[in-house]
């Protein structure tokens, strides 16, 4: 009897134990513990919306229908809460094509509008520069006021490595444990000098379910000086739009300063209003393509796709 009784209070001390720590743990902890089961998880990140282009709100497992390289997979959890938090990682093209007209001077009203649509002390950003390198200007921080400035210290200068710095940021945005994370690529569209092209680059964000926003900045008085250029480099826009319709995010151009703060607010709104779903990871080392459909009619849906298994 004593030894069951022994027993009984070991038993008691540990759930107790157990109970503590798991009460112990901070929100955003336990935020995070929420996808985290016995088996590997793949999450998706789905922005979903209805042929006039609105947000479809309230959606559930059943209307979302996954597949994984062409086999039907069932949906271990969804979620939808557009009080998570964001992390953006904000990449500036400084080359020397930036100098042009007032393409800088864009990016910079883009960035401060992106600022702008984020909470402070709750979402955080990190914010790099390229060239023919990747520099990382500030490091990520949730303390936004300290970021207003981040972009006034610099000059367009060196050629252009956007794939390159594309890929290496998005491999740091991995390390960011929120909810919703994206790659916002702020850049006049022409890559000069990447050793990467965009499908290997898209390979690296996709595999990390890292969006990629590209917004190309076109001002309307070098439209044609940009247009000439492009011609020598055909495939660059194509790439560019490659590059993130395959990562789940978006390329657009703005021309204006009015449509770099629409684009900007976009960007944000839409990250917001994901939602993120969970499947169970393929045990097979190799690329595995992703196909995301939502049972509604004219709904389209932007996810990334694929992942490595194994």
């Amino acid at each position: 009897m004593s030894t069951a009784i022994h027993r009984l209070a070991i038993a008691i001390s540990l759930s107790v134990a157990a109970f503590v720590s798991l009460n112990a743990q901070s929100p955003v902890d336990a935020a995070q513990e929420t996808f985290r089961s016995s088996v590997d998880l793949v999450t998706i990140q789905a922005s979903v919306r209805d042929g006039r282009g609105r947000v479809l709100r309230g959606l559930t497992p059943v209307d979302f229908e996954v597949r994984d390289n062409g086999q039907l997979r069932p949906i271990i959890e969804l979620r939808s809460d557009q009080r998570s938090p964001v992390s953006l990682a904000i990449l500036v093209d400084m080359s020397g094509s930036m100098r042009v007209g007032s393409k800088i001077a864009m990016a910079r009203r883009a960035f401060d509008t992106v600022l702008a649509q984020l909470r402070d002390g709750e979402d955080e950003v990190a914010v790099f520069t390229f060239d023919s390198s990747l520099h990382e200007r500030r490091e990520f921080t949730s303390h936004l006021d300290s970021l207003k400035d981040a972009l006034y210290d610099f000059e367009p200068f060196g050629s252009t490595s956007l794939y390159d710095a594309t890929a290496a940021t998005a491999r740091r945005l991995a390390e960011r444990s929120t909810t919703h994370r994206a790659i916002v690529v702020l850049t006049d569209g022409l890559d000069t000098s990447s050793a990467l092209t965009a499908p290997e680059v898209s390979g690296v964000a996709s595999a990390i379910d890292v969006p990629v926003y590209v917004v190309a900045i076109v001002p309307s008085v070098g439209q044609r000086e940009t247009h000439e250029a492009a011609q020598s480099r055909s495939s660059d826009a194509a790439d560019l739009r490659d590059l993130a319709e395959w990562t789940g995010g978006h390329f657009v151009v703005a021309s204006t300063f009015v449509d770099a703060v629409v684009v900007a607010s976009r960007i944000v709104d839409e990250l917001r209003q994901q939602y993120v779903l969970a499947i169970e990871a393929s045990n097979f080392h190799e690329w595995r393509r992703l196909q995301v459909r939502v049972k509604h009619p004219s709904a389209t849906v932007k996810t990334r796709s694929g992942y490595f298994g194994g």
